[in-house]
């Protein structure tokens, strides 16, 4: 079995929505430091629908890193904000049909890269948000994720 699938290699050899966004309504940085991944996220929203409009990223890192990226702004774009903060790291590995488990965490990144961007948006629009897009430091136990 190859280490990566068709869709991961895709998504790597021809990201889609890369790039910078220079009006965006929100934008999300987020990074691994062990291993080196920053992804930021970059999204237009419509202020009437809340439907995220259009959306880019810029990513340094691995080819599993800029695969979950340009996957995760796929699967949100075109979405209500509230869709896309149900974005999960499994939904975005799925779609990707796998990723080793050593890159799952580039999947975590891209779904905290996403809730990064709402976050910032909500922040800029003074839109009132809960637990739901807590940021995840790597340090606790209640979030889930699986951490290396």
């Amino acid at each position: 079995m190859a280490l990566y699938s068709d869709k991961v290699m895709d998504h790597f050899q021809n990201p889609r929505n890369v790039g910078k966004m220079e009006d965006a309504d929100g934008i999300g940085e987020v990074g691994n430091a062990k291993c080196g991944d920053i992804m930021r996220m970059y999204i237009k929203v419509d202020p009437e629908t809340q439907v995220i409009t259009d959306v880019k990223f810029n990513t340094f890192g691995c080819g599993s890193a800029i695969a979950t990226s340009s996957m995760a702004t796929e699967m949100i774009k075109g979405k209500p904000v509230s869709e896309a903060l149900q974005l999960s790291n499994k939904a975005v590995g799925e779609a990707l049909d796998g990723l080793p488990a050593q890159k799952i965490h580039c999947s975590v990144l891209a779904e905290e890269a996403v809730r990064a961007a709402v976050k910032d948006y909500f922040d800029r629009n003074g839109i009132a948000y809960g637990d739901e897009l807590k940021v995840c430091d790597g340090h606790c136990e209640s979030c889930g994720h699986p951490h290396e």
